[in-house]
């Protein structure tokens, strides 16, 4: 397993890592969420993503029962929540003290993922989404606080634009506080213009470390897409049609068909390949895999063999059959 630097910080995470969005607490049963995560353990994985929306807090739940029953040493792991949506995953039914960044729900989410994943402290701790509705300078103080206290170690975003992550290094650094370090874009083959262009500055002048989500694009990369809808598939829970639509295009599936023959002469597997080129970026800090079985899970940290295949000549290739390649603004 390889291991980077979070940004500017000294936090070493593995570069694949394992994510339970989607399948802790609501498609898979405690049973394989606990083999998922041994697996990823005695690979070598050291980061585990969780949120308090993710199936309404009982991801984090189940998350936090594993790691009291394995017992693995503290200082061997990093485990994450995220605050934003508040505990039944945005669905209705909060009181507005329970959602958002407020410094209120900042504070008491923090303090129920603690409960929830059975630890005395967050190692990472995300802001899910940006809150329009609360001042940067407040979320800020609240995360320094949170540090301060011990109940956190490092605070970053989820989805924030840079400007947004500029302005909250702009206030930390007037009030000599601790500023985010480290983002959870999405990013893959179909979606790169955050990741590859628009956070281009902020790796060069305060650091960014960069946690991936979606390296599959929520399964359209894996191929299962490129015949028809299959039933029993990622992209038909319900509530995930605003990820359906955008990612199931005619004009990526068409892409996604090509790459498949492409991965298919290399030798690969197109989740492979996949996994692999997001790995390539150097800006990327840790690629956060998620899986039902732990047969998908052990296949995928195949990607590291399949890095080395991706030489200019084969990144070339890829381009041409993508055709999305962000334009970097003229200054």
């Amino acid at each position: 397993m390889e291991y980077k630097r979070l940004g500017k910080s000294g936090l070493q995470v593995s570069r694949l890592s394992f994510g339970s969005w989607l399948t802790f607490g609501k498609q898979v049963g405690d049973t394989t969420a606990e083999d998922l995560m041994k697996l990823a353990y005695d690979h070598g994985v050291n980061f585990f993503d969780n949120a308090e929306a993710y199936a309404g807090g009982k991801s984090e739940e189940v998350m936090g029962d594993i790691l009291k029953k394995m017992d693995w040493r503290r200082d061997s792991y990093i485990v994450s929540s995220k605050v934003f949506f508040g505990a039944d995953g945005g669905k209705g039914g909060l009181m507005p003290t329970q959602k958002g960044l407020n410094r209120k729900h900042v504070t008491e989410a923090c303090h129920q993922a603690l409960q929830r994943l059975k630890v005395d402290y967050l190692d990472l701790y995300f802001c899910h989404r940006p809150d329009k509705q609360t001042p940067i300078e407040e979320t800020v103080w609240s995360m320094h606080n949170l540090i301060q206290q011990g109940k956190v170690l490092y605070w970053g975003t989820s989805e924030w634009s840079a400007q947004e992550i500029m302005e909250a290094h702009r206030i930390a650094e007037r009030y000599h506080l601790i500023g985010p370090t480290m983002e959870q874009p999405q990013y893959n083959m179909l979606v790169r213009d955050k990741v590859e262009v628009e956070y281009s500055q902020v790796y060069k002048t305060v650091g960014l470390g960069t946690t991936i989500w979606s390296p599959l694009a929520s399964g359209v990369l894996t191929g299962k897409y490129n015949d028809g809808f299959p039933t029993d598939t990622r992209l038909g829970i319900a509530g995930l049609e605003w990820l359906k639509d955008r990612a199931l295009a005619e004009e990526n599936l068409e892409k996604v068909r090509n790459l498949s023959a492409f991965a298919l002469e290399l030798g690969v597997t197109m989740p492979l390949l996949a996994i692999a080129w997001c790995l390539k970026n150097d800006d990327v800090s840790t690629v956060i895999l998620g899986a039902s079985k732990t047969s998908q899970l052990e296949e995928n940290f195949k990607a590291f063999d399949v890095m080395t295949k991706l030489e200019d000549e084969v990144m070339e290739k890829i381009e041409g059959i993508l055709s999305n390649k962000p334009e970097h603004p003229d200054f």
